[in-house]
């Protein structure tokens, strides 16, 4: 009899720990600066550098008060990972550009992250989460 209520102790147990692993943890992205409260911020969260400003792991858009904005992906793995964001001004759903292709609206990256010539690099813009949430700010 003791052997099965051990037994079943384990395996409760290790429900209990598989769960915690399964939930991840959080990553708050804090946009301040934008130029004004017009359009929607667009924010995507990327899980390799292969895929980094091209196809996030995670994304979503949100709406801005006080030229401000925040949003928090949730569930999300052990991991290396960077954050993309660009103000959509015109609510256009897409990042405007000249005939150069510069941004003609704001960007940013994790880490505040910066290009020369081109857009920011991953080894730059790229943070690791473990065991705990992690909070970005960027500000453009």
């Amino acid at each position: 009899m003791n052997t099965l209520v051990k037994i079943i102790v384990f395996i409760v147990f290790s429900q209990i720990l598989n769960a915690q692993d399964i939930s991840g943890q959080e990553v708050k992205v804090k946009i301040n600066n934008l130029d004004s409260n017009k359009g929607k911020v667009y924010v995507a969260l990327y899980n390799s550098e292969i895929s980094f400003l091209d196809n996030g792991f995670k994304s979503t858009k949100s709406v801005i008060n006080n030229n401000t904005c925040e949003v928090t992906f949730k569930n999300i793995p052990q991991g290396i990972y960077a954050i993309s964001i660009y103000h959509d001004e015109n609510d256009n759903n897409k990042l405007d550009s000249n005939f150069l292709g510069i941004p003609k609206e704001d960007y940013g990256c994790s880490n505040n992250a910066k290009g020369f010539m081109g857009p920011p690099k991953w080894k730059d813009a790229k943070f690791k989460i473990k065991n705990k949430s992690v909070t970005q700010t960027i500000n453009l």
